[in-house]
């Protein structure tokens, strides 16, 4: 993602119209999420979005005769307001089903207050990595390779693509959406041409594709799902992450654009996911001390591998690995994203 997407809004919560606390996720009812550019969207009744900071994914609440329905939980450290959210949305309602769009640690680490606290709840994964939550392998899920957290959880069924889903008052069609994930899915509902897009189309680009940097090719997975989203035609695009959106057309235009400049220069990418790593933790810490900091990144394995593909192959990479994260820290204060201040790190919101 870039790192002007990651600025703002360190601490958790969104901007309200309809409650008394400012800066805080809220139902949108007819009405009102402004996005740069265009004018406020009416959404129906029965969806509520909840957009969070940018360590948290967004969460979208669905209401009706099917039940109630929560896509994507947000970052663990988030747990706490996640439910607090839910449960102010839903009353003495149940929450009847939770599905995630993707298992990245963002969009799935509420997951286990939900269902500690909504025992009934029906959890729904994408089927690519079933096995390893169900054996709770923490590599393969690749929070332990980000050096990021996840509370374990478990699930019921499987988010199927072709198939469609009764979610609160609509049928929403389940699609596959590789890509920045190679097991994630987009959910849409045809009648009002609403698309949850997770982290495949954000208003200002997409999310890091990760598969890259684990050496497999996956820029052509992107532009099949970027394709895939325009032959949907979306009104209205939630997002993973950000404000909801109806220029969609814009949207595409600049994630082709972002994405042709990492295919012409793969190493541009592989820093840019170096920088969002980095950045993500902080927006976690909001402060940490320098060595602390080293000591986090020489534990977490994907650093270690976006170091070693900067050299031809067999060769060892200049500079040393302190020197290469100092690099990415002077980025960051470069940036805007992070400051030094009294001999800490401190994130720049």
């Amino acid at each position: 993602m870039p790192l002007e997407a990651l600025r703002g809004r360190a601490a958790d919560g969104a901007f309200c119209t309809n409650t008394a606390q400012p800066r805080y996720s809220y139902p949108m009812r007819a009405a009102t999420l402004p996005t740069p550019a265009s004018a406020p969207m009416p959404l129906p009744p029965d969806v509520t979005v909840f957009e969070r900071g940018w360590l948290s994914s967004n969460n979208i609440l669905l209401r009706g005769r099917f039940g109630a329905a929560l896509v994507d939980s947000g970052y663990v450290t988030h747990a706490p307001q996640t439910l607090a959210l839910v449960q102010a949305a839903l009353g003495a309602a149940p929450l009847d089903h939770l599905l995630n769009t993707h298992l990245h640690s963002d969009h799935c680490g509420g997951n286990a207050a939900l269902q500690a606290a909504y025992p009934g709840v029906h959890t729904r994964i994408p089927p690519g990595l079933a096995a390893a939550v169900t054996a709770w392998d923490e590599d393969a899920l690749t929070y332990r390779p980000t050096g990021q957290a996840c509370a374990r959880f478990h699930f019921d069924g499987l988010l199927l693509p072709g198939e469609t889903l009764a979610l609160g008052e609509r049928h929403w069609q389940v699609h596959a959406a590789p890509g920045h994930d190679p097991h994630s899915v987009i959910l849409f509902e045809p009648e009002a041409r609403l698309l949850i897009s997770a982290d495949a189309l954000w208003a200002r680009g997409f999310g890091v594709v990760f598969p890259e940097l684990e050496g497999f090719d996956a820029f052509d997975a992107v532009a099949a799902t970027l394709d895939l989203i325009e032959r949907l035609a979306p009104a209205i695009v939630i997002p993973g992450h950000g404000p909801v959106f109806s220029d969609v057309a814009r949207a595409l235009a600049d994630a082709r654009a972002r994405l042709e400049g990492f295919v012409a220069d793969p190493a541009r990418h592989r820093r840019h996911a170096a920088r969002v790593l980095l950045k993500f933790k902080l927006l976690e810490w909001q402060r940490i001390a320098p060595e602390a900091l080293h000591a986090w990144a020489r534990a977490t394995p994907y650093l270690h591998t976006l170091r070693s593909q900067e050299a031809p192959d067999g060769a060892e990479p200049e500079p040393s690995f302190e020197a290469w994260l100092e690099a990415l820290i002077d980025d960051l204060v470069r940036s805007g994203a992070a400051r030094r201040v009294a001999g800490w790190l401190v994130d720049a919101g």
